[in-house]
């Protein structure tokens, strides 16, 4: 493509003139930067054209690619290339999975390092850093298109030092360029492309340029672009800086709160939920903080409209595409309003949230669907994102080769279905069935599959899904029993009998690539998930899959020796759990997300260690990342030299803020600590973010969650006070040693502030106690 783009600048007879990129580049798009969630999905689906007026900045989404084989340097992609692999650059040394499908590019790939940043001062040459995942659709074309090419690749290392970088493994450094990005081209995405000074200063980024225009820019404008980037550098730090004023304390949480439903209210689409029309996110920030505002407003018509919007928004993507019908478990988002085409990528964080918003659902509105749909997620992890020792990998490709053959992936190959395959898989007649149906007759009706496919042209760009079915339930089970004159009994049974045998022929399609790389933030929020569907279930499978994950990231994510959390771990070739040369030290949210993991699985199983454990952490991540002067958490270690930005994150996007989820840590810490700097630590970090939660609190629900429960005030239930008085819980709370058991009954005492209601034993005492 580059190639192209190349002599079609030629054939003009024209060279762009730098100053004209500079202006394309530092004041391109609309100036309204969007957030990297944003970028990312809707990096893949509505791409910018291409401009015939600015050729230097093509985007790999508006070509026409064919059968350019894609990566074969990481597992599960499939058949072997026909051609024989080139000898592995720099990055066969990695463990990234991502890092190793650019293993073999005709490109002299660094890693993020030392190395890399000393070449490019020595030589006196830019950098080249491009930015993505292994699971990454655009990233997967743009290796096919330009890194695969051996004039591209040589042009890319004879100009400039080439670091890859994998954003999941080291999110600082994704973080600080996607800002810029943002910041200057109005938007971004991944794969992400920037140059950089030797001393790592951007001046030109976005996803996709021809190498050889900007190294003449950088040759012949070298000074221009070098102030131009420290211009904008140096307008970033301001711009990002998030800090509490001398004094100043939380806004109010009654008019953050009311002013988040308003917004949310505003966005949500009613005929099918969710938060926009196309394409849709399931947003489990969003639904989590619905179902906290219900409960402070249940009386209210804006408490039960936030109940509805939440409740209607689960029922949907459980009905949808979205949701895998044979395989369990959500993919990332839909291309459509109705949740029916899905990108078909399954992430790991996704699953973690849905899981705890499913049985929040369950809990509130007592709809066993919701439950089902809860233990349907945890089944696809358990089986599908698990490894042996306790870990959990981090996502499903979406793309994958046909199973009727041949060397192009494409998109949604694994999961679709033509409607031959299913009459010929379910050609059974049903007894008793009007009209002699079969059950494949019952089934396509029921999932809305047809002979012809059931996805539009809108959603299939590329024509990869062309008569292909993407299954969505159209009809209740009652209906679709009413239809063919059958029992609801007997067309359950049926469906079920239908989607195992589908499940077994998935088994034999060629699988999607998984990345095994096992991240301590991902496997903190997955924590939470078994730990709190088994609770509220009594599961103990779950529990114990859950303290098998905690003991999974202490044995290697957690240096004792350095006292500190590690980023993540790697599944070697012998299946074992296997750590880099150089281990990655963890980031904020590593941190925040295992504490809270922690959290959870003590409510959940009432062991000390994991509370022990949790506060050993809370005060290493006060260490480490706390900003003392302004309040609020830095993402990353603010002294770091190669990071050059000291970035807050103020927006709760796919994942939520780190300093969201830290706000309702340090609240709930304090409580179970008797340490009240934690809670006056959440204030502080709270008013950091006054301004943020004021104006847009739609950008920080999670955050918005932690301002009530500071104002509400957390009720204490049911700490396991077993009477040894010399334990962990009696030390950190001496009030324990007053409260005693009644009768030789379960006893239950509700406080809050550390003032205690009296005692009660009936739990439907307890029951009216927690709901005033």
């Amino acid at each position: 493509m580059l190639r192209l783009a190349w002599a079609r600048s030629s054939s003009k007879n024209s060279r762009v003139d730098p100053a004209r990129l500079l202006s394309i580049v530092l004041l391109g798009g609309d100036n309204k930067p969007h957030s990297p969630e944003q970028s990312r999905d809707i990096s893949g689906l509505t791409p910018p054209p291409a401009s015939d007026k600015s050729p230097s900045l093509l985007s790999p989404r508006t070509s026409q690619y064919s059968s350019l084989s894609m990566a074969s340097g990481s597992e599960g992609q499939g058949s072997p290339p026909s051609t024989p692999q080139r000898p592995p650059n720099r990055l066969g040394q990695e463990r990234s999975p991502y890092l190793l499908q650019h293993a073999h590019n005709p490109v002299d790939w660094y890693p993020w390092g030392q190395e890399a940043f000393d070449k490019a001062r020595s030589e006196d040459k830019p950098i080249f850093l491009s930015v993505g995942y292994s699971t990454c659709h655009w990233c997967h074309v743009m290796e096919r298109e330009s890194f695969e090419d051996e004039e591209i690749g040589k042009t890319l290392s004879d100009n400039f030092v080439c670091i890859k970088v994998d954003r999941e493994e080291r999110p600082d450094v994704d973080k600080v360029y996607m800002t810029f990005v943002q910041a200057t081209s109005g938007g971004g995405g991944w794969p992400m492309s920037v140059w950089l000074t030797p001393d790592l200063r951007p001046f030109i980024g976005g996803t996709y340029f021809p190498p050889k225009d900007i190294h003449m820019f950088w040759q012949d404008n070298r000074e221009a672009l070098e102030s131009s980037g420290e211009r904008v550098i140096e307008a970033l730090k301001k711009g990002t800086s998030i800090a509490a004023n001398p004094g100043e304390t939380p806004p109010p949480a009654h008019d953050v709160a009311n002013r988040c439903f308003v917004q949310l209210a505003h966005s949500y689409e009613e005929e099918y939920g969710g938060f926009r029309d196309a394409p849709k996110f399931p947003s489990p920030v969003n639904l989590m903080f619905l179902m906290s505002f219900w409960s402070v407003n249940r009386s209210s018509t804006e408490g039960s409209e936030a109940l509805q919007m939440t409740l209607h928004t689960l029922r949907m993507m459980a009905l949808g595409g979205i949701h895998d019908h044979v395989a369990q478990g959500f993919h990332r988002y839909s291309t459509d309003s109705s949740w029916h085409v899905p990108h078909f990528e399954k992430m790991l964080y996704d699953q973690a949230q849905l899981a705890v918003a499913y049985i929040s659902a369950y809990q509130v509105s007592g709809e066993q669907v919701f439950a089902d749909v809860a233990q349907d997620i945890l089944l696809y992890v358990s089986r599908d994102l698990s490894d042996k020792s306790g870990g959990f990998y981090s996502a499903e490709d979406a793309d994958s080769l046909p199973a009727a053959g041949g060397s192009e992936k494409r998109e949604g190959a694994f999961c679709v279905w033509m409607g031959s395959e299913v009459r010929e898989l379910l050609p059974v007649v049903v007894e008793g069935a009007t009209g002699g149906a079969t059950e494949a007759d019952i089934f396509m009706h029921h999932y809305g599959v047809k002979e012809q496919g059931n996805v539009d042209m809108e959603q299939d760009p590329h024509g990869e899904l062309q008569g292909q079915n993407v299954l969505i339930v159209r009809y209740s089970v009652e209906l679709t029993a009413a239809r063919f004159g059958l029992s609801v009994a007997k067309v359950s049974e049926l469906l079920a009998s239908a989607r195992a045998k589908m499940a077994e022929v998935r088994k034999s399609r060629p699988a999607p690539h998984l990345d095994t790389k096992m991240l301590a933030s991902w496997n903190g929020l997955m924590l939470s998930g078994f730990a709190r569907v088994g609770a509220v279930l009594d599961d103990k499978a779950l529990l114990e899959r859950a303290v098998q994950a905690a003991g999974f990231l202490k044995e290697h994510l957690w240096d004792a020796e350095r006292q500190i959390m590690l980023r993540s771990c790697y599944r070697g070739d012998e299946m074992e759990v296997e750590q880099s040369v150089s281990p990655i030290a963890g980031f904020l949210d590593d941190y925040a997300y295992v504490i809270c993991g922690l959290l959870d699985l003590y409510e959940a199983t009432l062991q000390p260690e994991w509370l022990r454990w949790g506060e050993e952490l809370q005060d290493r991540q006060d260490l480490l990342f706390w900003d003392a002067e302004g309040g609020g958490y830095y993402c990353s270690d603010p002294t770091d030299p190669t990071v050059l930005l000291r970035l807050k994150q103020d927006q709760d996007g796919a994942e939520p803020s780190a300093n969201s989820v830290s706000a309702l840590n340090l609240l709930r810490l304090s409580h179970y600590t008797g340490r009240k700097d934690w809670s006056q630590r959440s204030q502080q970090l709270l008013a950091a973010f006054s301004d943020r939660l004021t104006r847009v609190p739609i950008a920080l629900p999670e955050m918005v969650r932690g301002l009530m429960a500071n104002h509400y005030t957390l009720k204490q239930v049911l700490m396991l006070a077993d009477g040894e008085t010399e334990g962990y819980l009696y030390q950190r709370l001496p009030i324990l040693s007053s409260l005693t058991c009644q009768g030789g009954s379960a006893t239950a005492y509700v406080c809050e502030d550390f003032t205690c209601a009296l005692p009660v034993t009936d739990p439907q005492e307890l029951r009216r106690l927690l709901l005033e």
